[in-house]
C-alpha cells in the first residue's frame, strides 16, 4: 500500500474548514490541529458545564472532513433557535459534549465520533484542556478571553494563554514531526492561527521540522483584529509572538476583488489584504502571490486552488 504524504494543518473557524473540504479530495494523509481557546456562545457554554475543551472548531473540521450523507451533516451542524436550554446550541457540540462525558476524554469522544461520521484524516486539539486567551492592547490595556477581545476594537499588541505552560497534546506533536508539509492558517490570527501556537511545545515542534512550511494568508482583515493589516503584517504578528524560522511560504491572495464585496466588507469594518511583496520578502520568506479566491455570499478561499498549491509543493 502507497504511503500517502503528511500534512498537518493548524487554525480554527470557518477558513480552516473551507481548506480540508479541498483537501480531502486529494491522496494525502491529513490532521487537522485546532485550538481549544474559543470561549463563546455554545462552546463557551459546555467548555464551563462540562470542563471540557470548546468543541466549536473541532465540530467544524469534523463536519469538514465526514464522507457522510449531506443530511447527515446539515444534522452534526445544526444549530437549535429555540428550546430551553437548548437553544444556541448546535447538534455537533452536544454529541462532542457526549463523548467527552460517556469516555472521559476529549481525543477519544474526537476519535469515536470521527469513525462514526467516516472522517477522512485525524482532527486533534492542539492541548487536552482549555486555554484561556488574553490580549494586551497598544494602550496597556487587557481584556480575557478570546470572543472579547474582537469587541474592544483596539490594535492589539500580543496575546497569550492561560495557563502559559499548558503541556501540548502529544499526538499532535508526533503528527508535526511526521509531516510531510506544515500548513498554518488560514483563520482569524490572533484568535484561532496563535492559540495554536502558543501552546508549549507546537511552534518548537514545527521550527525543529525540515518540510516546507506554509503560511495561507487570510484574504479580508478581520474588524477588531487585524484591522488594516497587510499580508507582510500577518506574518510579522506571528514571528512577533513565537520568533523566525517558523516560516518558509506565504500564499497570498493578490486578486482585485470588486467592489460590490468590498463594500459587504466595508461595512463590518474589514477590507482586503493587501499581498505588499517587497515588505513580504524582507521577512526571508518566499511568497505565492495567486488568484486564489472564489465568491459566495462572501468571499472564501478557493479550496481547489490552494490544496493544487499544496499539491505543487509536496511534489518539490
Amino acid at each position: 500500500m502507497e504511503n500517502k504524504p503528511k500534512v498537518v494543518v493548524l487554525g480554527g473557524g470557518t477558513g480552516l474548514s473551507v481548506l480540508l473540504r479541498g483537501l480531502k479530495q486529494y491522496p494525502v494523509d491529513i490532521t487537522a490541529i485546532v485550538t481549544v481557546a474559543d470561549d463563546g456562545g455554545s462552546s463557551g457554554r459546555l467548555r464551563l458545564d462540562y470542563d471540557m475543551p470548546p468543541p466549536g472548531d473541532v465540530r467544524n473540521v469534523i463536519a469538514a472532513l465526514s464522507e457522510v450523507e449531506p443530511l447527515v451533516e446539515r444534522m452534526f451542524q445544526h444549530r437549535f433557535t429555540t428550546g430551553n436550554g437548548l437553544s444556541g446550541h448546535s447538534l455537533g457540540n452536544l454529541l462532542l459534549a457526549a463523548m467527552h462525558d460517556i469516555t472521559g476524554d476529549f481525543l477519544t469522544g474526537i476519535r469515536e465520533l470521527s469513525r462514526v461520521l467516516n472522517v477522512r484524516g485525524q482532527v486533534l486539539p492542539a492541548a487536552k484542556k482549555s486555554v484561556m486567551l488574553s490580549a494586551i492592547f497598544e494602550d496597556g490595556s487587557i481584556v480575557q478571553g478570546e470572543s472579547k477581545i474582537p469587541l474592544e476594537n483596539k490594535k492589539i499588541d500580543r496575546v497569550f494563554l492561560t495557563p502559559a505552560d499548558m503541556e501540548p497534546l502529544r499526538e499532535s506533536v508526533k503528527a508535526i514531526q511526521a509531516a510531510d508539509l506544515i500548513v498554518i492558517g488560514p483563520g482569524s490570527l490572533y484568535t484561532s492561527i496563535l492559540p495554536n501556537l502558543l501552546v508549549k511545545g507546537i511552534a518548537d515542534a514545527i521550527k525543529a521540522a525540515d518540510v516546507p512550511r506554509v503560511y495561507i494568508c487570510n484574504v479580508m482583515t478581520q474588524s477588531g483584529e487585524t484591522n488594516g493589516y497587510s499580508a507582510a503584517d500577518h506574518i510579522q504578528a506571528i514571528i512577533d509572538h513565537v520568533g523566525i524560522d517558523i516560516l518558509d511560504i506565504a500564499i497570498v491572495n493578490n486578486e482585485s476583488i470588486p467592489e460590490e464585496f468590498l463594500e459587504l466588507y466595508r461595512e463590518e469594518g474589514a477590507e482586503q489584504v493587501l499581498c505588499d511583496t517587497e515588505n513580504l520578502g524582507r521577512l526571508g520568506i518566499r511568497v505565492i502571490c495567486d488568484n486564489i479566491i472564489q465568491y459566495g455570499t462572501l468571499v472564501r478561499h478557493d479550496s481547489k486552488r490552494v490544496s493544487d498549491l499544496m499539491m505543487s509543493l509536496l511534489q518539490k
